[in-house]
């Protein structure tokens, strides 16, 4: 399977086991959604569990909370993470707070799928990476996952959590993984180790990095699509790292990137977006706090800039071969 199709078999795998998961956004129904996820879904399972909405992004998540406060387990699409800024209060407000403030009396065990990133020249209005955001407010859990059989897995342990999830899906990486030196994908996911995807029920915890490849050099920390561009430029350069694929933001599997910093003494953090408050400064403190003894070099973090997102320029804005290459020289100097 591609990422779609592992999402798309996720939900469905949902709708037919839990009566009570109900899939509702901009035409995800009769259309299938912007990116083919939710196809066919509404033939099978009607038009009573995968509905269209209205264009209104807080209308949707604010109807999400009242549903899974009433017992049901909804799975609302943003059809673009740009998108999620007028359901925020929504999500910040009454989603994240709702177990604490009814001494959980109420849950909220919304999935809210959205595709996020950049990779198809969408410009500022669908091509942000918001995930920082998220990652700050209690109450909240924010998954990304970086190849298809993750994908399926981690949206089923996400729909099947009782508290609100972000899941934010890297749409440059639907069809296929890049790997930072070219605007295509490198291959499709059918000659891919990890589209491997079992047809049946599985689920990955909420909470667990992976090691994506083992070294002794240096630790990168990525998520996502650059899960994959970070594996390319080490392996161009030939040096032996260690790529941890963090798959959750929060809850983060902290212990696992703290056993890799000590054996290595060496980091790096790649993403996409911006720079100044991302989800990497988060990660450098962590860092910074468990295993500044055994640091034998700073931190390096490799961004986005601190710029509006460049529509005809995004993959120069991409950390890629170039910047990366550049970190790891850093690192590795002395």
């Amino acid at each position: 399977m591609n990422m779609i199709e592992a999402i798309n078999s996720a939900l469905d795998i949902m709708l037919e086991r839990d009566p009570n998961v109900i899939l509702m956004g901009e035409d995800i129904g009769y259309f299938g959604g912007v990116f083919r996820c939710t196809a066919g879904l509404q033939e099978k399972h009607g038009k009573t569990r995968v509905f269209d909405t209205p264009i209104s992004e807080c209308g949707i998540i604010g109807a999400a909370v009242g549903m899974g406060a009433y017992g049901l387990r909804p799975v609302p699409e943003i059809q673009f993470a740009d998108y999620i800024y007028p359901g925020i209060d929504q999500l910040i407000s009454e989603a994240a707070r709702l177990r604490y403030r009814s001494a959980a009396e109420f849950i909220s065990p919304m999935t809210v799928r959205s595709p996020f990133g950049g990779g198809i020249f969408g410009g500022q209005t669908h091509s942000q990476s918001p995930e920082s955001l998220f990652t700050h407010v209690a109450g909240l859990k924010t998954v990304i996952p970086s190849t298809p059989y993750d994908a399926k897995g981690l949206l089923i342990a996400s729909i099947e959590d009782n508290d609100p999830v972000i899941f934010f899906e890297p749409k440059r990486i639907y069809n296929g993984p890049f790997d930072g030196f070219y605007d295509q994908p490198v291959q499709p996911w059918s000659k891919h180790p990890d589209s491997v995807v079992p047809e049946d029920y599985y689920r990955i915890d909420l909470g667990k990095a992976k090691i994506v490849r083992e070294g002794e050099a240096f630790t990168v920390l990525a998520y996502g699509t650059m899960v994959h561009v970070a594996k390319a430029v080490v392996e161009h350069h030939g040096v032996d790292a260690e790529i941890i694929d963090l798959r959750t933001l929060l809850p983060l599997d902290i212990e696992t990137i703290e056993e890799s910093v000590k054996k290595t003494g060496r980091c790096l953090i790649v993403h996409e977006a911006t720079r100044t408050s991302g989800f990497g400064a988060e990660l450098s403190a962590l860092v910074q706090e468990r295993c500044f003894y055994h640091l034998e070099a700073p931190i390096e973090r490799v961004t986005g800039f601190d710029t509006p997102y460049p529509h005809s320029l995004e993959w120069a804005y991409f950390p890629g071969p170039i910047r990366i290459g550049e970190a790891i020289e850093t690192l590795l100097k002395d």
